[in-house]
Order: structure tokens, then sequence, then C-alpha cells
């Protein structure tokens, strides 16, 4: 949520926005810094709660007293109720694992049929036939065993999970 929020768009000459895409850490940990020095309003290298209720405001997203003041509470590990560099980076990449597992959620379902909690290699064999992949029954099992950590022959969504990192 916050990720999605926060993402740093630059305008271009034309009014156009693109987005900043970075793929190293350095980039990424820069564009951390723009955000946060965007919402530090006071410039005192730390963020209150009503510093990002204001952020959220400008941004056109609604941010309740509450809310504000939870996100700051749970990331706050030094108790002085402001969120420094470091704390906010976690609390943007917890988000961002948050956003991640929802995600994975979505495509776990993707690959059960109805009704069932797991993958099972018919559900498996269904869907890469919708992809265009065409598999046997037995192909699927397979590829099932390589991650089906508890050998019941099916994919838990903990299982799917390890497999998609």
């Amino acid at each position: 949520k916050f990720c999605r929020k926060l993402s740093p768009k630059r305008k271009d000459s034309g009014g156009k926005i693109q987005q900043h895409n970075s793929n190293n850490g350095e980039d990424k940990n820069s564009d951390l810094e723009a955000v946060f020095d965007y919402m530090d309003a006071n410039k005192d290298g730390r963020i209150s709660a009503e510093e990002l209720q204001k952020s959220f405001m400008t941004l056109g997203e609604q941010l309740s007293d509450e809310e504000a003041e939870a996100a700051v509470r749970l990331s706050d590990t030094d108790g002085d109720g402001m969120l420094d560099f470091e704390e906010f980076t976690q609390l943007i990449k917890a988000d961002d694992e948050e956003e991640k597992k929802i995600e994975l959620k979505e495509a776990f379902k993707l690959y059960i049929s109805e009704g069932e909690e797991c993958i099972t290699p018919r559900s498996l064999k269904m869907m890469l036939k919708k992809l265009g992949e065409s598999r046997t029954t037995d192909d699927c099992k397979v590829m099932i065993s390589a991650f089906d950590l508890n050998a019941d022959g099916v994919l838990s969504f903990d299982e799917f999970a390890l497999m998609m990192r």
C-alpha cells in the first residue's frame, strides 16, 4: 500500500509522468531518500505522524490520524514517536513484503481448482494448458515433487511461495 502510493514519479519537460525504474539497490535507496525528504516537511530528519498524513493528502490519499499514528508507532524502533530514515525504510520494506505476499496469493489461486486449497498435478496441468504449455499429469507430478516439502503430492501456499523465490 505505502509503496504503491509513495512510488517516486517524475515529470518530464512535456508534463508527462514517467515511472522511475531502478534495478539496483543504490537507485532504490536514493528513491527512498527522495520520498523521505519530501515527507520530512520541517527537514528535521524525522517524519511525524502528522507529516506522514499530510504527505498522503498531497498524493490524493486519505490516511486517518489513527492510521498515521499506527504506522509510525509500529516502525518506531527508538521510541521517539517519529520515523528516522532507517525506520522509514523498514516501514516501506515491510509493506513491500506484504504486497508481494498478496500478489503471490493471487497467483496461487490461479493454479488451484475450485474447492481445493492446494496445487494438484491435475490443476497444474490445467493451468499450464491455459498458458499454452502441454504437459502430462506425470510431468506435473515431477514438477510438484521438486518443491513438495512434506511429500504429500501437492503444493501448499507456503511451498508455492518458496518455489516462486
